[in-house]
């Protein structure tokens, strides 16, 4: 399952977001939220909150949406890269889980260190704090994740959506938090198409609008358009050599044979380059491409 960048979408929502999803710390005093790439061994973070203005803890938050053997030495290791970058700061890393059997067993000290590491698990923290604020969009957000039973999440979809359009909270953190929800809800849905998830949202924006559609499919689809423009791009040069080969030798020999043509076509662009480069020094059609097979 995908989670780097709904969790960045819901961390970048603000001190209410981490105070649900970290299952009830509360940040003293302001803090800069970012995603940050360890420079040592290339590890990105899934949020970063570092202190402004006062000497308060810096928190590294690790959300793991699926079991994962190595999470705990993951953590632990984005924490310790973290210090030896900024080794005065008091550094506290956060493993939020979705449930306390998707926890590896290693390191078996993992969740004895509470002043180090604080390992959340949502399963437990998030349904009894839904109970008694059912209208908080940001604990709705989790509900896709959280409601096993498919049947029963298709059911309240459209709900937990409208919780988060009616909140009252500022326009652009209502968009955030609406994303992190449309893209749990094609995690989870898969095996539908875009028009059937529109439909258990009951959207009136056609879901191909969203932002969150775009950023599952928009990535997929500027890497078919790279590849696809790449290619278009490679032909029409191949194409371009090709018609110069042929040119060049008809300047020279005349009317070519007939299987020189389709066999100058076919050819790839390094051999093309080849034989552009020894016409001048070729005697025939055939020194030059071969004889015909």
């Amino acid at each position: 399952m995908k989670t780097d960048h709904p969790i960045y979408l819901f961390l970048s929502a603000g001190a209410e977001a981490f105070w649900v999803l970290t299952g009830g710390i509360r940040l003293e005093g302001a803090y800069r939220f970012s995603s940050t790439t360890l420079k040592t061994l290339e590890r990105r973070l899934d949020g970063l909150l570092e202190p402004e203005g006062h000497d308060g803890p810096v928190y590294v938050v690790e959300f793991q949406g699926q079991f994962s053997e190595k999470a705990g030495y993951n953590l632990l290791t984005k924490i310790r890269l973290y210090g030896e970058q900024c080794p005065t700061r008091d550094v506290i890393g956060i493993g939020v889980f979705l449930r306390e059997r998707e926890v590896p067993d290693y390191p078996g000290g993992l969740c004895l260190s509470p002043g180090l590491v604080r390992i959340v698990f949502l399963e437990q923290t998030l349904p009894e704090w839904l109970a008694r604020e059912p209208e908080n969009p940001y604990l709705a957000v989790f509900a896709p994740l959280l409601i096993e039973d498919e049947a029963e999440l298709r059911a309240c979809a459209p709900e937990l959506w409208q919780r988060v359009q009616r909140a009252p909270l500022p326009p652009e953190t209502r968009d955030l938090l609406a994303q992190v929800m449309e893209f749990w809800f094609f995690e989870r849905f898969r095996g539908l198409t875009a028009q059937e998830i529109w439909a258990m949202l009951n959207l009136v924006t056609p879901i191909q609008e969203t932002r969150a559609y775009q950023s599952i499919f928009a990535e997929g689809e500027a890497k078919g358009k790279a590849k696809g423009e790449a290619e278009g791009k490679a032909k029409g040069e191949a194409e371009g050599k090709a018609n110069t080969l042929k040119r060049q030798l008809k300047r020279r020999f005349g009317r070519l044979p007939a299987w020189a043509e389709p066999r100058i076509d076919a050819a790839p662009v390094e051999q093309l380059d080849a034989w552009l480069d020894d016409i001048l020094d070729t005697d025939s059609v055939d020194s030059l491409l071969g004889p015909e097979r």
